[in-house]
């Protein structure tokens, strides 16, 4: 079964920078068949799709991040990336990575991203 970590997440004031990461692991993964895909689950609200890549690195993007979002992934090294740039506070919230779809619904521990001046 896969298996998620993400890193990378922080504290950082309105207007700054962070880049995630997500390892993905797990025995007869072949990671360059799947869309990957970035999450974020706000305190009381539901988990959202932020950013998915296709394995030719076609990218898509929800509304409210064009712009200041970019993801991205290496394939050999089954890793996905998320550049978040111009942060507000309304990105506060817990990153998750996942295929898109989500296919067995294991998540990651997540990574906590927190804008706040």
């Amino acid at each position: 079964q896969e298996q998620f970590v993400e890193s990378g997440g922080g504290l950082v004031q309105p207007g700054g920078s962070l880049r995630l990461s997500c390892a993905v692991s797990g025995t007869g993964i072949i990671f360059s068949n799947y869309v990957m895909g970035w999450y974020r689950q706000a305190p009381g609200s539901q988990r959202e799709l932020v950013a998915a890549i296709t394995s030719g690195g076609t990218a898509n993007y929800r509304n409210s991040v064009k712009g200041r979002f970019a993801i991205s992934r290496d394939n050999a090294n089954k890793t996905v990336y998320l550049q978040m740039n111009s942060l507000k506070p309304d990105d506060t919230a817990v990153y998750y990575c996942n295929f898109n779809p989500v296919i067995r619904g294991n998540w990651g521990q997540g990574t906590q991203v927190t804008v706040s001046s």
